[in-house]
């Protein structure tokens, strides 16, 4: 894949939405520090850039080290925080207000994150945690907290998350 093909490799998915494709476009440019550490040493003022404004400005937390497939949509972009080691599928939805990262255990120590599959649409205000994994073709409705896996083609709603369909 070509530079400018990474670069806006989310923009047709999230026509009509300038936030989102405004910040999937720094996502991916300061994604391209991951590739080598010339790259990183020549963007780094992109790089706090991106982090100051991204985060602190338009409340999104979506570190450059995340693994993010093609085609990700996100609806109004407010209070997202994903962790760094999330890693999320190809043309998946997240919603406001949506926590995704890892479980901080008693010692302090933390367990790994969450991997989510393709096609994953996520509904707003839902948390999910910890080392589990999110199948394909999964929709979460709003406000589900999910500390378990779940299964490809099914709903997913509640607190505790229960399975519908």
């Amino acid at each position: 894949m070509g530079v400018v093909a990474f670069l806006t490799q989310d923009q047709k998915q999230n026509k009509g939405n300038l936030k989102a494709k405004m910040v999937l476009f720094m996502f991916r440019l300061a994604q391209l520090a991951n590739k080598h550490i010339a790259i990183a040493l020549l963007i780094c003022v992109y790089l706090g850039f991106y982090h100051v404004f991204v985060e602190w400005f338009l409340g999104i937390e979506l570190p450059r080290k995340t693994k993010v497939g093609k085609g990700l949509i996100i609806y109004h972009g407010q209070a997202l925080v994903i962790n760094q080691g999330v890693q999320i599928g190809n043309y998946c939805i997240l919603r406001n207000s949506t926590t995704i990262g890892h479980k901080i255990l008693k010692d302090g120590s933390f367990i790994a994150c969450p991997k989510i599959g393709n096609y994953v649409d996520i509904g707003a205000n839902v948390c999910i945690i910890g080392d589990i994994t999110i199948g394909n073709n999964v929709k979460i409705g709003a406000g589900t907290v999910i500390v378990k896996n779940i299964p490809d083609n099914c709903t997913v709603v509640g607190n505790p998350a229960r399975i519908l369909v």
